[in-house]
């Protein structure tokens, strides 16, 4: 391999947004990660939200918590009928 061509390969850190941290090598240095395997729904089994914008709020807040209903149609109520005139009869 020619020398002097190709990048350090320091040890690096990963902090993940649940707090997680793992030293491991690379060429980029320490960065941050939003999941890893110590929180991922995959690993863990669980669902877990991790939301740092706001966002999840801001959906709840704007569309409700409950969400969508189930069932299809809504429901309408039935409209009040109006007698019908009576005509005059024909004799």
């Amino acid at each position: 391999m020619k020398e002097g061509i190709h990048p350090n390969y320091l040890p690096a850190t990963v902090a993940c947004a649940c707090g997680n941290t793992v030293v491991t090598k690379s060429t980029r240095g320490d960065f941050q990660v939003d999941v890893c395997a110590a929180c991922h729904p995959f690993y863990t089994g669980t669902q877990k939200l991790i939301d740092a914008a706001g966002r999840v709020d801001r959906f709840r807040r704007r569309y409700g918590a409950g969400g969508a209903p189930k069932g299809g149609k809504p429901e309408v109520a039935p409209a009040a009928e109006a007698p019908a005139a009576e005509a005059p009869a024909a004799d």
